[in-house]
């Protein structure tokens, strides 16, 4: 299983090796992406959670009025 990972089934043909090394760019390439969405992710969830705090501070509890049953 590793040699056929590897690329080794059948000896070095060419179309074989340049498959499997634009496989490997674009497994790069989708890992690349994933690390960029997780810290987008990230700085939009801090954002989030800053702008919920803000709202939630700015609530006056004293005003609030009771809600409709």
């Amino acid at each position: 299983m590793a040699k056929a990972l590897l690329g080794y089934v059948g000896g070095s043909d060419p179309r074989l090796l340049a498959e499997m090394r634009r496989l490997q760019r674009r497994v790069q390439d989708l890992e690349s992406e994933i690390v960029r969405i997780q810290a987008e992710n990230d700085a939009l969830a801090a954002a989030a959670s800053h702008h919920s705090d803000a709202l939630l501070d700015s609530l006056d509890v004293s005003k609030a009025e009771p809600a409709l049953t």
